[in-house]
């Protein structure tokens, strides 16, 4: 049955998503020459199913569900790397950094400690900008627990720096 909706093809695909999935990527698995694999793969995997593309306007979604399960199935036999957190997204360390002389490897350690359970909501939110129901429906969890996910993540890193500022300074914390 033609619904008339045309299905774009993998040229348009590559053309439209193709620097999303990279940053997408590169924020899950800290390296660029992973970010590249994982991208390819994500469009390798997409012509492969393509047919299964029902609503065009969804492309980017699909995509991004494609890259994140190759990511988690390639983490199922690979220890993790680190997680980027990159200039262009510094709502995330204003918001979860404590003040103190971190540099963007102290932030970088910090994120990449997150159990993916944590870090594929965080990067959903901060790096896709999906809003707590999208990535919830994505990764098929109630939005509740979404938003304790994200909680426990930032909280996680701020607790990491928050230690790190310990050994920089010999100070306790502020909460302390």
């Amino acid at each position: 049955m033609d619904d008339g909706v045309k299905t774009p093809s993998l040229v348009e695909l590559v053309e439209q998503h193709s620097a999303l999935l990279y940053r997408f990527a590169f924020r899950l698995t800290g390296s660029a020459t992973d970010a590249e694999d994982l991208t390819q793969q994500t469009f390798l995997s997409a012509h492969a199913k393509i047919s299964q593309l029902r609503q065009p306007e969804h492309a980017k979604s699909w995509l991004c569900s494609i890259l994140r399960n190759a990511y988690l199935k390639s983490r199922r036999s690979v220890s993790g790397r680190p997680f980027l957190l990159g200039d262009q997204h510094q709502e995330l360390a204003v918001e979860s950094i404590p003040e103190g002389p971190f540099d963007s490897e102290d932030v970088q350690q910090a994120l990449g400690e997150l159990p993916d359970d944590f870090k594929i909501p965080l990067v959903m939110f901060y790096f896709q900008e999906m809003s707590y129901r999208e990535i919830a429906e994505e990764l098929a969890i109630p939005v509740g627990t979404v938003m304790s996910r994200l909680a426990r993540a930032k909280s996680s890193v701020r607790s990491t720096l928050e230690q790190r500022l310990v050994q920089y300074t010999g100070e306790k914390s502020p909460r302390d």
